[in-house]
C-alpha cells in the first residue's frame, strides 16, 4: 500500500519492503507444506510512451490536486471525518452499499480531526471512542462522547493520552469489565487498557506486545483461544499491506506468533478497519482497500478458516458509494445495536 506514489523514492522503498515481506511469507508457506503454485497468466500488456511520458503528467496533476485540497480545507494538512446514524435492520455489512438513512457527520472546530470509531452499549448508553487529532500537537489520543436523548452526540472528550500516538480505539466488554486496545505502533507495544471508572478513566492493565510495529490490531475471542488479526511493518515499508496474526489461551497473553506470519501481502485486503461482524454462522472482517490510497475503500472480507495451522479469508466484498453519507471512500465501520458508525477521509 503506498503512501504517497507522487515521490518515487519513497515508492520505490515500500515496493522492494513489499517484496521482502512477500518471500517472507513463501518461505513460511513452504516450510508448513503449503505453499500453492500461482496459475499462469498472460503476460501484461505494456503501454506504448515509455514510464516518462505518463508519469509527468500524473504527477503535475497530483501537484495540483494537493495544492486545491489545502485550500478547499483551510489548509489542514489532512482530514478525516466520522458519521454515525441509528437504524433498525441491515446496515452498510449486511447491504454493502452506503444507502438508506443519512449519516450524520461528527462535528469539529477545524483545528482538529475525529477518526477510527467504535462505539460499545453500556447500562442502555451508547458510547463513541474515536481518535481525536489536535493539528497543534501532531498526536492522536482517544475521546469519547456519549448519544444523547435527542440522538446526537456532543463534543467529544478526551479520556486517554500517552506521549506517543493512539488511534483505533477498540474498546469491549470480558468478564464483567470494560477493556481497549488502541493502536500504539509508534510506541513498538501493544497495550491492553482497562476501564477503572468507564468511560473516563483508563489504566494500562496489560502490554500484550513489545518490540513489534502492530497496526490496528483486532481482537476475536474464538473457540476458547483470542486472536488478534492486523497488519506489521517489518523494518521500512507500508504500515498497512502486511497481515500478521498472534494468539492467545487468554486475554492478557502470553501473544504468540502464527506459524504461517505474514498472512498476507496485499494492499486492498491486509488492514482491519473495524470489529468483526457476525453474520449468522458467519465472521466478517472489515478491511481496509488502499490500492488507489489510504482511506480510498472498504470490503468486507469473510472469515472462512483460523486454526493454528492456517489463517484464510475469502476475497473482499467493496462497500459501493450510496446516497447515505457522500463521501469518496470509507475507512472504518463498526455497529452496536441499531448504532452504525463510520469515517472517511475524503
Amino acid at each position: 500500500m503506498l503512501s504517497d506514489r507522487l515521490w518515487l523514492s519513497r515508492s520505490c522503498n515500500d515496493l522492494l519492503a513489499g517484496a521482502i515481506s512477500l518471500v517472507a511469507q513463501s518461505v513460511a508457506r513452504f516450510s508448513a507444506g503449503e505453499l500453492v503454485p500461482i496459475a499462469d497468466g498472460p503476460a501484461p500488456i505494456l503501454r506504448h510512451g515509455g514510464f516518462v511520458r505518463h508519469y509527468l503528467p500524473f504527477f503535475c496533476k497530483g501537484l495540483v490536486d494537493r495544492a486545491v485540497q489545502k485550500l478547499r480545507r483551510g489548509r489542514r494538512p489532512f482530514y478525516w471525518q466520522v458519521a454515525y446514524r441509528l437504524i433498525d435492520g441491515p446496515g452498510v455489512a449486511e447491504t454493502g452499499r452506503l444507502d438508506g438513512k443519512p449519516f450524520t457527520v461528527l462535528a469539529d472546530d477545524g483545528q482538529r480531526f475525529y477518526a477510527d470509531p467504535f462505539v460499545i452499549e453500556r447500562d442502555g448508553r451508547h458510547y463513541l471512542f474515536v481518535e481525536e487529532f489536535p493539528y497543534a500537537t501532531g498526536r492522536g489520543m482517544i475521546s469519547v462522547a456519549e448519544l444523547g436523548d435527542d440522538g446526537t452526540f456532543g463534543v467529544p472528550r478526551v479520556v486517554l493520552e500517552e506521549a506517543h500516538h493512539l488511534s483505533y480505539p477498540q474498546v469491549f466488554a470480558h468478564a464483567g469489565e470494560i477493556f481497549m486496545i488502541p493502536e500504539s505502533g509508534a510506541a513498538r507495544e501493544l497495550v491492553l487498557y482497562r476501564a477503572a471508572q468507564f468511560p473516563d478513566r483508563w489504566v494500562r492493565d496489560t502490554v500484550l506486545m513489545t518490540d513489534k510495529d502492530f497496526n490496528d490490531a483486532t481482537l476475536l475471542e474464538s473457540d476458547g483461544r483470542f486472536w488478534l488479526v492486523g497488519t506489521e511493518r517489518f523494518g521500512y515499508g507500508s504500515a498497512s499491506d502486511t497481515m500478521t496474526v498472534y494468539s492467545s489461551p487468554s486475554l492478557r497473553g502470553p501473544w504468540v506468533a502464527h506459524a504461517l506470519n505474514p498472512i498476507a501481502v496485499d494492499h486492498s485486503a491486509a488492514r482491519p478497519g473495524g470489529a468483526f461482524i457476525r453474520q449468522g454462522d458467519t465472521l466478517v472482517l472489515p478491511v481496509q482497500n488502499g490500492s488507489r490510497a489510504y482511506g480510498g475503500g472498504l470490503g468486507l472480507m469473510r472469515l472462512d478458516r483460523l486454526d493454528e495451522f492456517d489463517v484464510r479469508f475469502a476475497p473482499p466484498r467493496p462497500i459501493g458509494p450510496g446516497p447515505a453519507w457522500a463521501r469518496t471512500g470509507i475507512h472504518t465501520l463498526n455497529r452496536t445495536g441499531n448504532l452504525e458508525v463510520m469515517d472517511s477521509a475524503g
